[in-house]
């Protein structure tokens, strides 16, 4: 007998784990969607969309719900909140839902979970966001700063101070396009693997047009060829190719990394904060069985994840370890061809992907990130041999944390920049600071996450 579920509790189960910390975690949904492995892809589709898109949107959702409530936002219930706001949701954003069904399904809700006095109260709102949806009052960008940031913060559910952040770093327009393009629904990227020949890939790729009942829909990256973006997907883990190791989850941003690296056959390559893994697996992947790649990560949970991932994709050299960056190896000293800084970082880069990340960041935290880059790159730097490279990088967009530990790094270690023009897709040779060796990349100007890299060589006399 098949279980009954509603989805839209489920939905509500997960907003109110999210809720009970002050930092929002996205691994909720997952945790929550594996728990309901058994139901059809659709039911799992409807609820990820729901949950997330609600976290995504609660800054427009609270501003539009504030417009029609005559009860204070802060002064309702945690729970009638979030139905509010999965109600809010699904009349603004989920056009295959009707709106009399959204209403209906959120009374039924508050019902259900013993807050039956405010079934009128769930009613009125949402009936009056729904009679009057298309006559919302929206902010006006107007000409001054404050309405700007007040519009592209409404708008696009985004942080007043990252509001700020972006309209002085890249003005109005542009932060307009990096913030629509946050809120566009984004395929799973995949790196294949080049231990499988030409014919064995087109295989797998064959079975995973027949997976899912034929719905996912694949395209080749126009940057790199090993690139494969999906769209319509289920569980990754249930597509062909997966437990073979044909293939990993990772942006073309992230790959970019061992592109610029330039890595050669027989290097030693450390990577000091690797996890999940996915650059460490491509340098081995390109490395193919020879040189070493030392993965390492400070939490022994982030590492297991790493193995299981060396395992699976069939890789024999890789060596994961358990290790506190911030804390010097002397063991490794002089030991790296190739050293990868992907540093802890702020992640505004991938807030599409991550939409939780606004939720938890600011400026204050951002300095913070800035202090322990710089305390983990004058841990490490020493690990690069004379002459080797070191690879900076990160998925954010803030100067603190790019530019300025870029010159900080030139300023304060004995490295010099490395031009990366030859080492990039020639859509990207452009970019004006590629021959100072390093590049920015703006959320959706490639179609790819923001991400920032910079390469470095080791002087021959330090």
């Amino acid at each position: 007998m098949a279980r009954e579920v509603n989805e839209r509790r489920i939905a509500l189960d997960i907003l109110t784990e999210m809720g009970k910390s002050d930092s929002y975690q996205k691994s909720a949904v997952k945790l929550a969607l594996n728990k309901y492995d058994f139901l059809e892809a659709k039911q799992k589709a409807f609820i990820k969309y729901l949950a997330e898109g609600t976290i995504e949107r609660q800054i427009t959702l609270d501003y539009v719900i504030g417009q029609f409530s005559k009860t204070p936002i802060k002064k309702m219930a945690k729970p009638i909140l979030y139905i509010l706001r999965m109600g809010t949701f699904q009349i603004l954003y989920m056009d295959s839902v009707p709106d009399s069904a959204a209403v209906n399904e959120a009374v039924k809700l508050t019902a259900k979970i013993h807050f039956v006095g405010l079934k009128g109260f769930v009613n009125g709102v949402l009936r009056n966001i729904s009679r009057n949806k298309d006559e919302i009052a929206w902010p006006d960008p107007g000409k001054s700063k404050e309405s700007k940031i007040q519009f592209l913060s409404v708008r696009f559910a985004e942080p007043l101070w990252l509001s700020k952040m972006f309209l002085e770093n890249y003005g109005f327009k542009k932060t307009e396009e990096i913030f629509r393009f946050f809120l566009k629904p984004r395929p799973v990227t995949v790196r294949f693997s080049c231990r499988f020949s030409n014919e064995q890939l087109r295989e797998i790729l064959l079975k995973m047009k027949r997976a899912n009942n034929g719905t996912i829909v694949m395209k080749p990256s126009p940057l790199l060829h090993y690139a494969m973006n999906l769209y319509h997907t289920d569980n990754i883990t249930y597509l062909p190719g997966f437990d073979e190791g044909a293939f990993m989850v990772q942006d073309v941003s992230s790959m970019l990394v061992t592109e610029v690296a330039g890595l050669k056959k027989g290097d030693t390559v450390i990577d000091v904060c690797a996890a999940p893994g996915g650059k460490s697996l491509h340098a081995a992947d390109v490395l193919k069985d020879t040189g070493k790649v030392i993965s390492r990560d400070i939490s022994e949970n982030k590492c297991i994840i790493i193995r299981e991932n060396v395992m699976r994709m069939g890789l024999n050299n890789v060596v994961v370890e358990d290790y506190d960056a911030e804390k010097h190896d002397p063991s490794l000293e002089n030991k790296a061809d190739v050293l990868y800084c992907d540093l802890p970082c702020s992640g505004l880069g991938i807030i599409g992907r991550k939409p939780d990340i606004k939720m938890n960041t600011d400026l204050n935290s951002i300095m913070n990130l800035q202090t322990m880059q710089r305390k983990i790159l004058s841990s490490v730097w020493n690990y690069v041999k004379p002459g080797g490279t070191l690879i900076y990088s990160t998925c954010t967009m803030t100067k603190q944390e790019n530019q300025e530990n870029y010159k900080w790094i030139l300023e304060n270690l004995p490295f010099e920049a490395v031009s990366i023009e030859d080492r990039l897709p020639n859509q990207m040779k452009t970019i004006d600071t590629v021959g100072a060796g390093y590049i920015q990349l703006i959320p959706g100007e490639f179609d790819t996450d923001g991400f920032f890299i910079a390469k470095f060589r080791r002087k021959e006399n330090s």
